[in-house]
C-alpha cells in the first residue's frame, strides 16, 4: 500500500527519517517494520510562535518494494540536422529555453558573451581580491548567468509565469539535490550549481546543440521585419531564421544595441537600495525566538513596507551569506549576496531596496527607454567614487545611517574586497535615503533587534531586476517589432530568478519552435 500523510513535528524530530519515521508510522496505523520507504514531498518550517514545528508531508510505502529513484520526464533527442534557433544568453532562461528546443525537436545554438562556468571561477576570485574586473566573465555575466555564482535561490513567489516543478525536477535530474523538489524555500548553492549547469551543458551537445562561449553579440542584420544575422564581436556572422534573446538585466550593451538598431523597448520599474549585514546568530534569534538549535538551519527573513506610495523590501536574502562585488564594469561598485549550500557563514545578509517611480526618471528623460538604466549606472559611478580604489564598497553601521550620524569603525563583513566608512546619506539619493530610514525603523517593530549598530550597509544594490523591458505579443511572445525574435527572461524584463527565468524561456522556446515550423510550411 501506498499512501501520503501529514504531519507536524519538531526541528528534532524531523531532521532524519530514524527520527520521523516513528511518528509516520503512527500516523498510518503500521508497524514502524511495515514501512518499506519514506518518500519527502513537502517540508517547510513554522517558527510563528516559540514552539516551532516543521511540518512534513511524506509519501509512504507499507509493505511494498522499493520504488525507484524519480524518473525525469524529460525526453531530449538528437537534434544534430534539425533546423536551427539562435540563443543569446546561457543563462537560465537560455538554457531552459534550449533544452526545451531539443525535446521539441529543432537544434538551439546557444551564443555565450562569456566564459563556460568552471572557468568563471578564476575571474570570481580575481574580482574578490580586488584585481580586476573581466567585463564578460564576472558574477554576472558566462555560463549559467548570475545566480550561478551568487546563492542558487530557486524560490519565487510568482504563481502565474508556470509550472516551478517542472523547472526544479530539471535541476535535479542534472545533478541538484532531490531536496529542492520539496523543500517550501529550494537552494542549490553556489557550489553546487556550476555542476548542475555543467551537466544540462553536456545534455545539450550531446543530443546536437552548440554552445559558443566568449561571442559577445554586437550586431544585427535586419531585413524587414526579421533579424537575419547574429554578429558577435570577433565579426563572427550566425545566420539566424529565429532567435531567442535570454540575456541578462546586467546586459547594458545589449540594450545599447537594441537602440541603435531601432528595435523597440521601453522603460521599466525596478528597486535600488544597500545591501544590510548582520550576524547571523542574531538573525537566529529574532527568527527562532531565541530557539536555535543544531537541527533548524540558517534563519533567513523577508520583509515588507509600503512607504509614501513606495515599496521597500527585502531582496535576495542569504542566511549564512556572503556580500559578493557584481559590478561588470570598470568605476563601478555594485554589491549582491549569495550563499553556499550548507549556509554556515557567521553572517546573515539582505538587499534592502527602495521601488523606483516614474518622476525619479525625469532627470534621465533624454535616455527614452534606457533612463532607468542611466539612473542606475549614475549610482553605481558615485558608489565608486566614494569606495576609495577598485571594488571596495562604502558602508556605515545600520544605526548610524538612521540616526544620521557618521561612522567612525565599522564591524567585521563577509565582503572580501574591503568597506570604506562613508556617509551614504551624503551621495544616495533623497527618496533612498528617507525610505530606507522609515523602513528600517518599522522592520524594527517586526523584527526587534534588526536596528542595531553590529548591522553594516553596503553600496549598492542596484540590480535587483532590468530596468528595461523588451515588449512583445502576449500571445505569440514574439518582439512587437521583429517577427523572429522572442525576448525572454530576466534581461528582457519578464522573470526575477532561475526559476521564473527558467519557466519564462521554456515557454517562449515552444511558441519559437511553433512559429518556425509555420514559416517553413509557408
Amino acid at each position: 500500500m501506498i499512501t501520503e500523510i501529514e504531519l507536524t513535528l519538531t526541528p528534532y524530530q524531523a531532521f532524519s527519517e530514524e527520527h520521523y519515521k516513528p511518528a509516520a508510522a503512527r500516523k498510518a496505523g503500521v508497524s514502524p517494520d511495515d514501512i518499506s520507504w519514506l518518500r519527502i514531498i513537502r517540508k517547510s518550517i513554522d517558527a510563528r510562535s516559540r514552539a516551532i514545528k516543521v511540518n512534513l508531508s511524506l509519501r509512504v510505502y507499507i509493505n511494498e518494494p522499493l520504488p525507484p529513484p524519480v524518473k525525469s520526464s524529460f525526453h531530449y533527442q538528437g537534434v544534430h540536422n534539425k533546423p536551427e534557433i539562435i540563443i543569446i544568453g546561457a543563462g537560465p532562461a537560455g538554457l531552459a529555453a534550449a533544452l526545451r528546443i531539443i525535446e521539441l525537436g529543432a537544434r538551439p545554438v546557444i551564443i555565450e558573451r562569456g566564459k563556460p562556468v568552471e572557468e568563471r571561477s578564476s575571474d570570481i576570485l580575481l574580482l574578490e581580491k580586488n584585481q580586476g574586473i573581466n567585463p564578460d566573465s564576472n558574477y554576472c555575466f558566462g555560463e549559467g548567468g548570475a545566480g550561478t555564482y551568487s546563492d542558487g535561490k530557486l524560490y519565487t513567489r510568482s504563481k502565474k509565469r508556470g509550472d516551478n516543478s517542472r523547472i526544479l525536477e530539471l535541476f535535479a535530474c542534472h545533478g541538484a539535490p532531490e531536496s529542492i523538489l520539496y523543500e517550501a524555500h529550494p537552494h542549490i548553492g553556489s557550489d553546487k550549481l556550476p555542476l548542475v549547469i555543467k551537466n544540462i551543458r553536456e545534455t545539450i551537445l550531446s543530443c546536437g546543440g552548440s554552445v559558443y562561449y566568449n561571442q559577445r553579440v554586437t550586431g544585427f542584420e535586419v531585413t524587414g521585419s526579421q533579424i537575419t544575422k547574429v554578429i558577435t564581436q570577433d565579426g563572427k556572422s550566425y545566420e539566424a531564421r529565429a532567435v531567442i534573446l535570454a540575456t541578462g538585466h546586467s546586459a547594458r550593451d545589449m540594450y545599447e544595441l537594441l537602440q541603435r538598431s531601432r528595435i523597440a523597448m521601453e522603460s521599466k520599474f525596478f528597486a535600488m537600495g544597500v545591501r544590510v549585514e548582520h550576524p547571523q546568530e542574531l538573525i537566529d534569534s529574532i527568527q527562532y525566538h531565541g530557539q536555535k538549535t543544531e537541527y533548524l538551519p540558517a534563519a533567513s527573513y523577508n520583509v515588507v513596507e509600503q512607504i509614501d506610495k513606495r515599496g521597500v523590501y527585502s531582496f535576495c536574502m542569504c542566511p549564512g551569506g556572503q556580500i559578493v562585488p557584481s559590478a561588470t564594469a570598470p568605476e563601478e561598485v555594485v554589491v549582491n549576496g549569495m550563499s553556499v549550500s550548507m549556509r554556515n557563514s557567521p553572517y546573515a545578509n539582505s538587499g534592502l531596496v527602495v521601488q523606483i517611480v516614474e518622476d525619479d526618471l525625469k532627470p534621465f528623460a533624454r535616455y527614452g527607454a534606457l533612463a532607468g538604466l542611466a539612473l542606475q549606472q549614475q549610482l553605481e559611478q558615485q558608489c565608486f567614487r566614494h569606495a576609495g580604489s577598485g571594488q571596495k564598497s562604502p558602508a556605515q553601521r545600520l544605526t548610524d545611517f538612521v540616526n544620521r550620524k557618521t561612522t567612525g569603525s565599522l564591524p567585521a563583513s563577509s565582503y572580501l574586497p574591503g568597506m570604506i566608512a562613508s556617509d551614504l546619506s551624503s551621495w544616495l539619493p533623497r527618496f533612498i535615503n528617507d525610505s530606507l530610514r522609515e523602513g528600517c525603523r518599522r522592520i524594527e517593530r517586526k523584527l526587534k533587534g534588526y536596528l542595531t549598530k553590529d548591522a553594516v550597509i553596503l553600496g549598492v544594490e542596484s540590480r535587483t531586476s532590468s530596468p528595461v523591458r523588451i515588449p512583445r505579443n502576449e500571445d505569440t511572445r514574439q518582439h512587437i517589432q521583429i517577427e523572429n525574435l522572442f525576448p525572454c527572461g530576466e534581461g528582457s524584463g519578464y522573470a526575477g530568478g532561475i526559476v521564473s527565468s527558467a519557466i519564462d524561456g521554456e515557454a517562449s522556446a515552444e511558441k519559437c519552435v511553433e512559429w518556425l515550423a509555420n514559416e517553413r510550411k509557408a
